[in-house]
């Protein structure tokens, strides 16, 4: 069964409110889709990210994987991958090989007439996932219904919400925030926090011991993730739990992260890192060291692969990408009791909804 060339979209969204975390503030989000098709079925996958990012798959990778055999994935990627040397694998070629990577696997799927889930082989049948928004723009009582909604409405046991506002100019915000969240989840909900690399080294760990007092258990991004040293420091000098990996766009930067000591939990964004195939190798690289994962963000691109790692920790119901992924899919998950269950239907589950979201069409 060979692949047809794959097609390409591109939609923004805007959000529901402004957003901000604590290094960027944004109004829209813009989703790069692919489609592509062998024999009567057609498998799809998606990424965040500029409109770059459509434009090199269309041009770059689509004719690539043209006429390629669809059931051999591993091939496809290992293509992919060679053919960016000097374009350069991270950023917008990284996202492009992932979303076209998902929608290959989604494929597979369908022409299998399996659930994604059960092509990989599933190591637990529903994915523990925790509510993620809090934005740093979000006022007291926007924050509060939001985090109200996800503990006490669906009833999910742990919740992210984002500090380091200004870049780490509005720590008195930031500590009060979290007391509010704290006073509005209860006590037996696990609290988050996301800074977003706003922090530097002694800051974050001033901020992180001032958390603690609120039962702050993850602490992402205290400080730049790149700072993998400042990483490993203020991992050490803190009890909470140091996160980080969503912007490992290949195999070697999760190596480095790992080996340097830098976090409690790796991240794996699939939609980032190069697709499923290369989040399945980095979860292994993690397990091999001892390592939890978390999927960053997607959460419908991640529930299938995650219920396939036996070292997951769960997943990110993001704010933002949950509103569109339900607003352009149908089959979108159910996270009430703080699980989703990714083994219905065939591939990953979701159908493009092509007619209500073409308002939302830029490419």
């Amino acid at each position: 069964m060979k692949l047809h060339r794959p097609a390409v979209s591109v939609y923004t969204v805007p959000t529901d409110a402004p957003e901000a975390d604590g290094t960027l503030d944004w109004d829209t989000t813009t989703v790069v889709l692919t489609e592509v098709t062998a024999g009567e079925a057609t498998g799809t996958g998606w990424t965040y990210g500029p409109l770059a990012v459509g434009d090199f798959l269309r041009d770059h990778l689509a004719p690539l994987v043209e006429g390629r055999t669809a059931l051999d994935i591993p091939a496809a990627h290992h293509a992919m991958v060679r053919s960016v040397r000097n374009a350069g694998r991270p950023g917008i070629a990284s996202c492009a090989i992932s979303a076209l990577d998902i929608a290959l696997w989604d494929l597979k799927a369908r022409l299998l007439e399996l659930p994604l889930a059960r092509l990989l082989g599933t190591v637990r049948e529903r994915v523990p996932v925790y509510g993620s928004g809090g934005f740093t723009t979000y006022h007291d009582t926007h924050l509060a219904a939001q985090l109200n909604g996800w503990v006490h409405g669906q009833h999910i046991p742990r919740v992210k919400m984002k500090i380091g506002e200004s870049r780490g100019r509005a720590v008195a915000r930031d500590v009060a925030r979290v007391h509010t969240a704290r006073h509005v989840i209860g006590d037996q909900a696990e609290l988050y926090v996301d800074a977003n690399g706003a922090y530097t080294r002694k800051q974050a760990v001033r901020v992180g011991h001032a958390l603690a007092e609120h039962g702050v258990g993850w602490f992402e991004e205290p400080v730049p993730s790149d700072d993998l040293t400042g990483l490993r420091l203020v991992r050490d000098a803190l009890v909470c739990d140091i996160a980080a990996g969503e912007y490992g766009y290949d195999l070697p930067y999760f190596a480095r992260m790992i080996t340097a000591g830098a976090v409690d939990c790796l991240q794996i964004d699939a939609t980032h890192c190069g697709g499923i195939t290369e989040f399945l190798r980095a979860a292994a690289l993690a397990q091999a060291h001892g390592l939890e994962v978390s999927a960053h963000c997607a959460p419908h691109a991640h529930a299938a692969v995650a219920a396939a790692i036996p070292n997951l920790r769960h997943i990110e119901w993001f704010h933002d990408h949950v509103r569109i992924e339900s607003m352009f899919f149908t089959g979108a998950l159910d996270p009430t009791g703080g699980t989703v269950r990714p083994t219905a239907g065939t591939g990953h589950g979701l159908t493009l909804r092509t007619d209500d979201v073409e308002e939302y069409r830029v490419a």
